[in-house]
This record gives C-alpha cells, structure tokens and sequence, in this order.
C-alpha cells in the first residue's frame, strides 16, 4: 500500500472526525484562489480550478464562499497574493517527505516547517535531494466494495491509465489534468470516490517495519499537515496496516 494512499485515507478518517472546519475551509478556499489566478475563473477553461473547485464543494465550503475566492483570484477582488512553495525533507527512517505550500510569508513558513521536521526526529532537505522519488499523478480512491470489473471498464473508459488494489481501496491512477473529468464520469457510473486529487505518487517506497518508528513518521506528516500554508504532504514510506489502525485508535 503506497504512502500516498495511506495518507489520503488517514486524512480522509481524520477529517471526518475534525472539529476545525474553518482550517479545512480555509486550504481549499486557498487553493481555489490560486488556481483561478494562474488559469483563470472559468472552470470548464481550467482543469486546475475544476478539481480545486470539486473538492470545495464535496468538503461543503459554501459556494458563494467558492466564488468570491475565484473572483479574488482573477482580480474581481481585492485579497492576499499566495505563493507555492514546497519543501523536502525526511521524516524517521529515511523516509522521504515532500510538502506543498500556499504561502504569502516563505520565510515563516520555511521556518515553521524547519521546526515540525526538527521536533519530530526528521530534517530538512535541498530542492531536489527527494523529489527524484516522486511523480505527480492524479489518483482516486475508491472504496473496496465498489465491483472490480465495473471500476477497471469505467476507468478506462474514462480516459484512466491504471487500477490497482491498494489495502481497503481501490486505486484509480491518471494524468493529473483528468481527475475532475474522470471522477465525474465515474459518479454518473454510480460509482463515487473517497477522493480524488492530483498528488505525488512515490516512485519507490521504505518499508517502516516498527511500530515506534512508523508512529513517529505518522505524528511528524500530522504535524506537517495541521500547518495553515499546507496543502499536500507527500510521503514514500510503507507501513503495515496494523500500525496505521492503532495510530488512529
């Protein structure tokens, strides 16, 4: 089970669970804006600002929340010019971490960033020294008891490069540009994601075989993720099932 999977499902759990909505709200509508100013307001002229635009709504983030984020981001509105910035480091055990930011401050948030992989037994690397073990492709998650042979024909259909098991998931793996027109093509199918987002996807992965050590890299990625300017935390390692249940008991 990849590194990217687990997370997403271990995000997915926790969000289901988390009481601060207004952070949850506050990345997406981020991450909205920024795709509405590199691509422009029209989501059906931007991939980006499509998928960026589903994710928003499939979190509830009102649409008239939506809107005035997008209409910040083409210059409709006055707001806070974001920067993205991604940082590389390793967590414990050598595993590789990539985060992506939305910043309007790189000098804070390298900062905190620095501190999170400091405080939790990892460290900061170069540009470059782990992204080589990454690629960015879009996947979708798809529930177990979602048919096998429906999922493979629709995908494909879809325009879908691959399906693979992945531990309690399906695996939906594509360009990153298709997320948002596979996944809708896949609903009218009946067939609904648990999500569906362009990532980094880990070319080669670490094998975390200690409980202690794989609760350490896990604490040191929740870190990461509970900062305001993330917006993907990456990760090549590979933990057996076991220890992620009990991370998140």
């Amino acid at each position: 089970m990849s590194g990217h999977s687990k997370w997403a499902t271990t995000k997915h759990k926790k969000g289901a669970k988390d009481q601060a909505r207004a952070k949850q709200f506050a990345k997406l509508i981020r991450q909205v804006e920024v795709a509405a100013r590199e691509g422009g307001g029209d989501i059906n002229a931007n991939a980006s600002l499509r998928t960026m635009y589903t994710k928003a709504r499939d979190a509830s983030v009102p649409l008239d929340t939506i809107e005035r984020a997008i209409k910040r981001g083409t210059g409709e509105l006055e707001g806070v010019r974001y920067e993205a910035v991604s940082y590389e480091g390793y967590a414990p055990s050598g595993v590789a971490v990539i985060v992506e930011t939305l910043t309007d401050n790189r000098n804070r948030t390298g900062a905190d960033i620095r501190n999170i992989f400091s405080k939790g037994g990892g460290s900061m690397a170069e540009p470059g020294a782990v992204s080589w073990q990454f690629e960015r492709r879009g996947v979708l998650l798809f529930p177990k008891t979602s048919d096998e042979e429906q999922l493979l024909e629709a995908a494909l259909e879809a325009g879908a490069d691959n399906l693979v098991e992945d531990g309690d998931h399906w695996k939906v793996t594509c360009a990153p540009s298709d997320v948002g027109g596979i996944k809708d093509s896949l609903e009218q199918a009946g067939l609904v994601a648990d999500s569906a987002e362009p990532s980094l996807e880990p070319t080669q992965v670490v094998v975390v075989g200690d409980e202690g050590d794989a609760h350490k890299v896990l604490r040191l990625l929740d870190a990461l993720d509970d900062l305001d300017d993330t917006q993907g935390v990456h990760a090549n390692y590979d933990i057996p099932e076991a220890f992620l249940v009990a991370f998140e008991g």
